[in-house]
Formats: C-alpha cells, sequence, structure tokens
C-alpha cells in the first residue's frame, strides 16, 4: 500500500524522483481539502519598509492639530526609541473626508480616496517592537526574530501553485536594494525551499537573476544542454544518497521553472503591452525607466511602484499565490524609505503620493477585471510613528499602535479598531489588534484553519500565528 511518504521515500533515488516529489510539492498539502470553502485566492502584500506614520496618512487626529507646538503629555509614561517627547505634531497634510463612507484621510495619500470606501482600515494594531529589523520580521514571519517561514512561505506550503510557469510567492522589493533582514523577510525557513519567494525586480537590465545564460561566445545551446545533462546526473546520484534533503528538490524545481520562465515572465515583464490609460491608472511615467531618481521625488516614487502593482496584477492573473510588493529599502542617508526621524514631509510625501497612486490603481484595475472579488490586498508596515516631534520636522517610532489595512474578497470596508485621541496607543489599552490576527484572517480568507496549518520542528508544532491569533469575524461580509 502506497501513501504520500513511502512514494516519495522510493522514488527519491532517481532524478524522476525528484521531480515526481517537487510536483506532489509544488500542489500544496491542503490541496483539495481546505479547511473550509476560501473567499479568495490569492494575496497582495504592500509594505511600507521603515515604519509609515499612520497620523499623517489614514488615522486623522485633530487634537494634534489643536494642540501643535504644545507639550505632549499623554497622562502615562512615554517610552521612545532615541529621542525625549517633543512637541504635539499636526501632520503637514491637511485630512478631509473621502467617498460615501466620509473616511477621513491625508492628503498624503489623496489617490487612495478613489478607494476608500472599499477598505477595511484596522487603526489599533499594536507590535512588540520598535526595532527595524524585529518589527519587520514579525509583520512578514509572525516572529521576532530570524528562523521562520514567511506569510508568503506558509501560503504557497499549503495551496502549491496554480500553474507551472510561475512561482506561486513572488516579491517586488524597492527598486534601491532590500528593506532590513534582506531575504530573511520571504524565507521558507523549515518548510521545503522551493516555498520562498522569487524576487523579481522590475525595470532593471536583468528582473530574474540568472534567468537566462550569460552573454558569451563560449556558450552555445549545444553546451548549455551538454552541462544540465552533466548536471541531471550528478543531482541523481547527490538525491540517491541524501533522501532526506528537499534542497536539491527545490534547485531541481529552480532549473525546470527557470525553464517555464523564459517564456511566461518575459510576457507578465512586459508592461509595454499594457494600453496607455492602464499604465497612467497605476502612475507610470512616460519617460520609463528614464525617470530621474537622484534624489527622492514624486515621479519616480510613482513609477516605481506603480510599475511593481501593474506587473503584480499581471501575475496574479497568470497565476501567482501571493505577491510581495516592497515600498523603501533598508536604512541609510539620504532616506530612501519611511523612517522619517528628521523630516517627515520630505520623506513621506513622495512616497506616500507614490504608494497611494499605484495602490489605487491597483485595487481600481482588479475591480473592472473582476479579480477583487477572489484577490485580498494587506497594506502593512513595521510599526508606526509617535504623535509628538522629534526635533522639529520629524517623528520617531511607536509600535504601540499603527494602522494596517484590507482590501478585497471577504473584507466588510469601514473602520476596525481606533487608536487613542493622541494615535499613540489604542483607545482600549487591552484590545489592540496584533499581526497574529491579522495572519489568522488572511489564511481564514484563503480557506485554511490557522491553528490547523502546523508544521513540526525542533518537537514543536510550529505555524504562523505562533499559539495566537483571532480571525477578525466582526470585518468578513
Amino acid at each position: 500500500m502506497f501513501n504520500r511518504r513511502s512514494l516519495l521515500g522510493t522514488a527519491a533515488g532517481s532524478f524522476a524522483g525528484l521531480a515526481l516529489s517537487d510536483l506532489l510539492a509544488r500542489e500544496g498539502c491542503l490541496t483539495g481539502e481546505l479547511h473550509h470553502p476560501p473567499r479568495v485566492k490569492r494575496v497582495v502584500q504592500l509594505f511600507m519598509a521603515g515604519g509609515a506614520s499612520h497620523v499623517d496618512t489614514f488615522d486623522h487626529k485633530p487634537l494634534l492639530e489643536q494642540r501643535h507646538g504644545q507639550p505632549w503629555n499623554p497622562g502615562e509614561k512615554v517610552e521612545l526609541f532615541q529621542s525625549n517627547p517633543g512637541a504635539c505634531l499636526t501632520s503637514p497634510w491637511k485630512f478631509r473626508p473621502f467617498g460615501e463612507s466620509g473616511k477621513m484621510l491625508s492628503e498624503a495619500v489623496a489617490p487612495l480616496g478613489d478607494v476608500a470606501d472599499r477598505i477595511a482600515f484596522v487603526h489599533n494594531m499594536v507590535g512588540k517592537t520598535g526595532v527595524h529589523s524585529q518589527g519587520t520580521l514579525l509583520q512578514t514571519t509572525g516572529f521576532n526574530f530570524p528562523g521562520f517561514p514567511s506569510a508568503g512561505a506558509w501560503v504557497s506550503y499549503a495551496l502549491g501553485a496554480e500553474t507551472d510557469n510561475l512561482p506561486a510567492f513572488v516579491v517586488l522589493p524597492d527598486h534601491r536594494g532590500l528593506a532590513s533582514n534582506g531575504a530573511k523577510n520571504w524565507s521558507t525557513a523549515f518548510l521545503p525551499a522551493e516555498h520562498q519567494g522569487t524576487v523579481i525586480k522590475p525595470g532593471n537590465a536583468k528582473p530574474i537573476a540568472d534567468l537566462f545564460p550569460p552573454e558569451s561566445e563560449f556558450i552555445t545551446d549545444a553546451s548549455d544542454q551538454a552541462g544540465l545533462n552533466v548536471l541531471s546526473r550528478l543531482n541523481s546520484e547527490h538525491a540517491r544518497q541524501r533522501t532526506g534533503d528537499d534542497r536539491l528538490a527545490a534547485r531541481v524545481r529552480s532549473y525546470e521553472m527557470a525553464a517555464a520562465m523564459q517564456l511566461s515572465a518575459t510576457d507578465a515583464l512586459n508592461l509595454d503591452s499594457e494600453p496607455k490609460h492602464i499604465q497612467q491608472m497605476y502612475g507610470l511615467s512616460e519617460t520609463g525607466a528614464m525617470v530621474d531618481d537622484s534624489k527622492i521625488n514624486e515621479a519616480a516614487e510613482s513609477d516605481f511602484f506603480g510599475r511593481k502593482c501593474l506587473l503584480a496584477r499581471r501575475l496574479l492573473e497568470r497565476g501567482v499565490r501571493f505577491v510581495q510588493i516592497w515600498s523603501g529599502n533598508d536604512n541609510g542617508f539620504p532616506r530612501r524609505n519611511w523612517d522619517s526621524h528628521e523630516n517627515i514631509e520630505r520623506d513621506h510625501g513622495p512616497l506616500a503620493l507614490g504608494m497611494s497612486r499605484g495602490t489605487a490603481g491597483l485595487i481600481q484595475d482588479l475591480q473592472q477585471r473582476g479579480m477583487l472579488e477572489d484577490t485580498l490586498i494587506l497594506w502593512t508596515t513595521e510599526f508606526g510613528r509617535m504623535p509628538c516631534s522629534q526635533g522639529s520636522l520629524g517623528r520617531d517610532h511607536n509600535p504601540f499602535v499603527f494602522t494596517n489595512w484590507l482590501c478585497g474578497g471577504g473584507i466588510t470596508p469601514g473602520v476596525y479598531g481606533e487608536s487613542d485621541e493622541w494615535g499613540y496607543k489604542p483607545i482600549d489599552r487591552g484590545d489592540g489588534t496584533t499581526v497574529y490576527d491579522i495572519h489568522a484572517t488572511v489564511l481564514h480568507l484563503l480557506g485554511i484553519d490557522h491553528t490547523r496549518l502546523t508544521v513540526r520542528n525542533n518537537g514543536i508544532d510550529r505555524r504562523l500565528t505562533d499559539v495566537h491569533g483571532h480571525v477578525l469575524t466582526d470585518m468578513l461580509s
């Protein structure tokens, strides 16, 4: 009698066995047996690296306008990351109502006003740390230290791919570089290696590293194939000797995927094939890659982030399960992320406008194609920023409360959870929303019970939500 384990063990001694074992892994551990009917089948995670300020974007605080420049006293001890509490700092942007709901949004994210009535805002998010690396890992993996799979890897592991020609999990990093932790934000850790995120850099001369052989007069189609044949024999022998190591199967799959992607990815990456009005919807510049990025500016942010959003839509409609889009890279000077310690207006302004143009375009485009009803969009950041000033124009980190929002299938738009009058902590101190709750809700919408998606590692049944998390049922339609 054959079961999954015995079949893999019997087959593992040959190259064909590698392909078979990888095929079974690629189907996903829950294929055909989801825990409940799904509402969505794909996810886009938008990550604002550096700590986006909720009080300058989505969470209106009139009290900061009234008390601007006055001493800030929330009535309790204040913990800051790298400064002493400054005066109350109003946002440099005005807030005004958008949509039929009248949701108050900052002018910095005004393009999202066109889709405000489709978004569920969570204004009482709480974190565990004000350190970028730890806060970023917490939001991407559910743990604030390395060694755990990312949410995208869990989704790929559970559901597999919808296509053989593209990866299940794709990462679109900031064009300036990777955020805090680098590739750890999309790693598989102890899950099978083939579920890690595949990095694509739209706009680069080589958007996918090593997809094509290097240009050389010494490399021909025949020599390339001969090398692959030798590699196949070596892989077969290697697998025969090491049946318990999944990394070779993942590497074999990467070669198979590369061959398929030479056609499919090239087609998906061809943004010029999109009509001009669609490109404009996403904020793409007519100059394309010639846009000036020598310093942070609205045109560059709109073009680069818009390209990632447009590519995300093209990947989703071709069967990719999970797309992670980044705005901002790791810390450096001048600032190229949302970590606005020195000047909120200078840094957040272009980043917020570019993000909101591309994101609004993505939501509207998915809606008009009938894809929004089975797609989930999650907007997040590692933490928020303080209601008081750092220096005279910046804000320090605030892990005590910040904003996430969700949009798409199974989501009821509105506001869920509030911060206090300052935007310092949740209005109900004991009832903040955690990343575990967000991840539990994402998995629920995909048809997965977060308490039952587990993998045993080092003697512990591990899951994305650790031992925490509650589905945000009030938000579900």
